[in-house]
């Protein structure tokens, strides 16, 4: 394996190493690099229907936070023709028989489906649309709480510090149920008297705004209902989320969230990466509604444009491959490892990974899988993670440096996440932030993308930040694909609009930072400039 010396290209640097030789590419002299305005704000509420696009809206022209897609796709795009990229989607699964995404989905040429031989010789039988390395597995433990049942895989500084952790959550636990248990009692109470004024069980926010009482119970309802809209979902969903983290609290009160073995199922041994030979090909999953989070990822990415069904992805010429990896708990190293190294071999140009965790005893395979993936010229793009966070000074992994200041290779971008108003509430509230190992931002919240069953729904997380960039990063190696990984990378990063404001980080109003000091770019991500600059770089090759 060729060693990946760390490296971090200027622009400048970037065009001298594009080479020489020239492309039929349009001349976008006239076109001028989009800006933001250091005073502009929001004047209004987006409507619903603007919030289920504003992730390609212009940050100048519709004065939102948004990646200036449609303004690319209108004055760059138009007209010009591209090549199909192949876009790895690592997740929780993807429901591939899904309206707006079956058309796009990715079909292996050297496989024959259903004849139960393996066609291509890889070692996965019938891979005709990805593969899924958790075979009937939903439900998974956390990374810490498998390290603490058995310390052997890993080492004793690991070992103690996730025991630490460990036992710092069995002590918060019952503070945690009694809260969720609180929160769930107040929104089913309250939820209550605003369907009995309002005369039916099921009601949208704007007839809760439009309720207008003097009675102080109806006025107390509609405050903390005005609060539970704000989660971004539906009552039926935050109700059965509070269930949920009850549930797993009282789990843990009970020590019964370190007994399961949910692996042994697989018949393989998550310790040995040379043990490929397990999974199966159902890159769906077992169950359609435990995909929800792989199939909005993915529609984020690639639900088909313009088709008046459902939203829009961000690029127009893709394949989704699937690969499911990505359980309801912590993702095990060995099948990142080598979900990473099923999409590189299978085509993939961009693997989007939106998962995460503290704790990674065998780092060093994916860290391997990242290098074979930059040796291969493969863009890997990563969600920085939820718990609003430095995470300059705390882990989360899959990264792509292991001492969190020199990076490994020059193929990662790690991605914080936007709030649709533009202004100091523009950050995420959850967002994991880090000057050094977070590199740009992009939208993130109340992002409305494909679900199971031909649904759709608004998500939030650095889980729908990442495929935006994505998306990006595959309309430009789709518009010019002899970019290398590296240089769209730095296009990426560099071609951002900078945001030059003070912002409220991690949802604390009294946490008021420079906007450019939570990232390395300071900058959110552009598709509109990243096509200008990449047309540039594309010149001079």
């Amino acid at each position: 394996m060729n060693t990946i010396k760390p490296i971090c290209l200027s622009l400048l640097s970037a065009l001298v190493l594009a080479g020489c030789g020239a492309q039929k590419l349009p001349n976008y002299k006239s076109f001028t690099e989009i800006t933001a305005a250091v005073n502009v704000s929001k004047k209004q509420a987006l409507t619903e229907t603007q919030l289920k696009r504003w992730n390609h809206y212009d940050i100048v022209k519709d004065t939102v936070p948004g990646m200036s897609v449609d303004r690319a796709y209108a004055e760059l795009l138009k007209n010009r023709k591209s090549e199909k990229v192949i876009v790895g989607i690592v997740d929780s699964g993807v429901d591939i028989e899904h309206e707006d995404l079956k058309s796009v989905v990715w079909t292996n040429p050297k496989e024959i489906a259903g004849n139960g031989i393996d066609d291509d010789n890889n070692g996965y039988i019938d891979d005709i649309h990805g593969w899924n390395f958790l075979g009937d597995i939903t439900k998974e433990n956390l990374e810490y709480e498998r390290i603490v049942k058995d310390k052997t895989i890993t080492d004793e500084e690991t070992y103690q510090a996730a025991k630490k952790f460990n036992d710092k959550v069995v002590a918060e636990a019952p503070l945690y149920k009694k809260h969720y248990e609180s929160q769930l009692n107040a929104m089913q109470e309250a939820d209550k008297v605003i369907a009995n004024q309002l005369g039916k069980s099921v009601y949208t926010v704007e007839e809760l705004d439009a309720i207008d009482t003097q009675d102080d119970a109806i006025q107390k309802s509609k405050i903390i209902m005005k609060k539970m809209f704000a989660y971004g979902m539906s009552i039926k969903g935050l109700e059965d989320t509070f269930k949920s983290e009850i549930e797993k609290n009282e789990l843990i009160i009970s020590g019964d969230n370190l007994k399961p073995d949910y692996r042994k199922v697989l018949g393989d041994n998550p310790n040995d990466i040379t043990n490929t030979n397990y999974g199966n090909n159902n890159v769906i999953g077992p169950d359609k509604q435990e995909a929800l989070h792989g199939t909005h990822v993915a529609g984020i990415v690639a639900q088909v444009r313009n088709n008046n069904i459902g939203g829009d992805g961000i690029a127009n010429n893709v394949e989704i491959l699937t690969v499911r990896a990505v359980p309801d708990g912590d993702e095990y190293d060995k099948d990142i490892a080598l979900a990473i190294r099923y999409a590189v071999d299978n085509g993939a140009k961009v693997i989007n990974g939106s998962f995460g965790k503290a704790f990674s005893p065998h780092k060093n395979w994916v860290f391997d899988a990242i290098k074979y993936a930059a040796e291969k010229d493969v863009l890997i793009i990563h969600a920085a993670g939820n718990d609003a966070k430095n995470i300059d000074y705390f882990d989360n992994f899959p990264n792509d440096s292991e001492d969190r200041k020199t990076e490994i290779s020059d193929n990662l971008v790690t991605v914080g996440a936007l709030n649709f108003e533009y202004g100091d509430q523009v950050v995420a509230s959850f967002s994991n932030i880090g000057k050094i190992n977070v590199d740009v931002f992009a939208p993130g919240v109340k992002i409305y993308a494909s679900t199971p069953e031909n649904s759709y729904k608004f998500l939030k997380g650095t889980s729908m930040a990442a495929p935006n960039v994505a998306g990006v990063a595959a309309l430009i190696r789709s518009y010019y694909p002899k970019l290398s990984a590296s240089q769209v990378k730095h296009i990426l990063l560099e071609s951002g609009v900078a945001i030059d404001k003070e912002v409220v980080v991690g949802g604390n109003p009294k946490d008021v930072r420079p906007f450019n000091e939570l990232s390395k770019t300071g900058k959110i991500v552009n598709a509109y400039n990243a096509i200008l600059m990449a047309n540039k770089m594309a010149k001079k090759k």
